[in-house]
């Protein structure tokens, strides 16, 4: 059995976290399965990603066990795993959902919060739980927190331990929306499906000027915003959605 699966619906990929038994805790395998994937995301013909876990847990973080068998400088760790794989979901220039349909805990919760969209099943939990065992958060859970929640509240998540249930994610702005579980997977492929019809290289450039929203000022951001709005009007999608509205017909995206 696979520790990641990848499944292909038209323009939608869905990873699967293949490890139920132990609720997607990752290991060596399973991040070699995930940065596997991930490559498989950045095909131009995939326009929506989904990442999500199988069976009860989305993803509870490091498998304790192999990290007590070789634990090794987890600062490496780190480094050789788990950054290569959250970078490589920022690095997609299409629209990455985290569909979380139960425990997100950890480094879990930390690969929840990079992706773009969180939409999570009325049994899912979100739990920062580094501090429960001494540690500090990783795989850019301050990172994405703090940029989610804000300073305050990321402080008094992440230094609490503070297991959040979906309806109070939702009221934190943590997730977007919360769906009974039997509908999660549904609802997200029509949330993707709807996403991947999107013109794909703007939602890739709107990525970026996000990412660098909070860090630059407002006249580097403002020149940001010029030099890819230059870029969007050399796209397909900008001439079509142009001659969309002046036909007055619905645009047909092609993520060109």
């Amino acid at each position: 059995m696979a520790e990641v699966e990848t499944s292909r619906d038209g323009a939608v990929l869905t990873i699967t976290l293949n490890r139920p038994d132990v609720l997607n805790a990752f290991n060596t395998a399973m991040h070699r399965g995930l940065a596997a994937a991930l490559k498989d995301a950045r095909d131009g013909g995939v326009r929506a990603v989904v990442l999500t876990g199988a069976g009860r847990g989305f993803c509870v973080g490091q498998d304790l066990t192999e990290f007590r068998e070789a634990a090794g400088d987890i600062g490496s760790r780190l480094r050789e795993n788990y950054h290569p794989n959250i970078r490589a979901i920022r690095a997609l220039e299409k629209p990455v959902i985290a569909a979380v349909n139960g425990a997100a805990a950890g480094a879990g919760m930390s690969f929840a919060c990079a992706c773009d969209l969180r939409i999570a099943a009325d049994s899912a939990s979100f739990i920062p739980a580094f501090i429960n065992i001494g540690l500090v958060p990783d795989s850019g859970g301050s990172y994405f927190a703090t940029r989610i929640l804000g300073p305050a509240r990321a402080f008094e998540w992440l230094t609490s331990g503070k297991k959040l249930t979906a309806a109070e994610a939702h009221a934190w702005g943590l997730v977007s929306e919360v769906v009974e579980s039997d509908r999660l997977a549904a609802h997200v492929a029509d949330v993707a499906a709807r996403l991947a019809d999107m013109p794909t290289r703007g939602i890739g450039m709107t990525k970026r000027l996000i990412d660098s929203a909070l860090e630059n000022s407002l006249e580097e951001q403002l020149e940001r915003e010029a030099q890819l709005q230059a870029a969007a009007t050399q796209t397909q999608d900008f001439e079509e959605g142009v001659a969309a509205f002046l036909a007055k017909r619905p645009p047909n995206f092609r993520g060109a």
